[in-house]
């Protein structure tokens, strides 16, 4: 399983003591082994994607987890939370980028010249 989501075996072992892999996933065999459904590498790609655009490990736990019983609003506000955050970045960065700039240009007011 860990080739098919280029993850190591610890990182699906940690994201299931942090409730982020829903028990649709995983089946026990007669040895107690876990067996992984072929559905979670799509559902574990996901997931990357979410920890690649911010979210935490908590907030990932808030969404995916059956027991909170979350309602979709309440999903959907944290979703929307994350989006204005990475709107907030995204201009920061702008800023950073325009005074940089003005830096190379030699119009802003800093010590050094490049």
């Amino acid at each position: 399983m860990s080739k098919l989501t280029d993850l190591p075996i610890s990182t699906l072992r940690f994201y299931e003591r942090k409730n982020l892999v829903p028990d649709v996933f995983v089946k026990r065999d007669a040895n107690n082994y876990r067996i992984y459904s072929e559905e979670i590498v799509e559902y574990l790609n996901d997931v990357k994607a979410l920890l690649s655009v911010g979210f935490s490990i908590e907030e990932l736990s808030l969404l995916v987890n059956q027991q909170l019983h979350l309602s979709y609003e309440e999903k959907k506000k944290v979703v929307e939370q994350k989006i204005k955050e990475i709107d907030d970045i995204q201009k920061q960065l702008r800023q950073s980028k325009k005074f940089l700039k003005a830096v190379l240009e030699g119009k802003a007011n800093f010590q050094t010249k490049c």
